[in-house]
């Protein structure tokens, strides 16, 4: 059964006298309905929140999570931040040694790449952990305020990009909007691994979203080059 309310809500379960309380689902991807499902009942937020717990949520929400329009967008703008860091810092280390080591253009090329795939896979790592956390202390399933997958989503769609600052702009705004648009409609099999439990399925669907969006962008820079 679907429903469009943001907030927890108490169903009667089949067989079962009392109200219970169900979980339900929410998504920081703007237009994706709340799902309400009862085969699983909801954690109950923790009363008192440690060290951990803090550094859980500021992972997971990155800040822009508790904004009240479109957090996932926000997100992704979060994630294109992070990637800009990375891939600067990942050529300023390659070229800077390419003199010394004798490296043409595809060692960086391959040395950066290696580079963000490493940052990724850490940012995905504790996106699962911070995520599984935050949705404890919310009680929640999938809560909105949970951008972190978004955030590694958005870099992987950014991972084709060009070096080359003429090709490199307008790639890396059709990563944005294709990120978006397969972090919206979900395409096999993002929606099943968004069934996955606590953090790990958060992360999941946005990863494959993901990856849909770098392989459009590398496709669509090849292209260019016939043009």
């Amino acid at each position: 059964m679907e429903v469009f309310c943001g907030q927890i809500d108490f169903i009667r379960l089949p067989g079962v006298g009392d109200l219970q309380m169900v979980a339900v689902k929410e998504s920081s991807g703007e237009l994706n309905p709340r799902v309400v499902t009862a085969d699983s009942v909801v954690a109950q937020p923790r009363q008192a929140r440690n060290l951990s717990d803090y550094i859980a949520l500021a992972i997971a929400t990155c800040g822009v999570g508790y904004l009240p329009l479109a957090p996932g967008t926000w997100g992704s703008l979060v994630g294109i931040a992070v990637y800009v860091v990375v891939r600067a810092a990942s050529m300023k280390v390659f070229f800077g040694v390419a003199a010394q080591r004798n490296f043409n253009l595809l060692h960086i090329y391959y040395g950066v790449i290696v580079l963000e795939l490493v940052a990724v896979c850490a940012i995905a790592l504790v996106g699962i952990w911070a995520a599984s956390r935050t949705e404890k202390l919310s009680g929640r399933k999938d809560p909105g305020k949970v951008v972190i997958d978004e955030v590694a989503g958005q870099f992987i769609a950014l991972m084709p990009v060009p070096f080359v600052l003429e090709t490199a702009w307008w790639t890396a705004i059709l990563a944005f909007i294709l990120f978006r648009f397969f972090d919206i409609v979900k395409p096999y099999p993002a929606r099943r691994l968004e069934s996955l439990e606590s953090g790990l399925g958060i992360m999941a669907d946005d990863i494959v979203a993901g990856v849909y969006a770098a392989m459009v962008v590398a496709l669509a820079v090849v292209i260019s080059w016939f043009i």
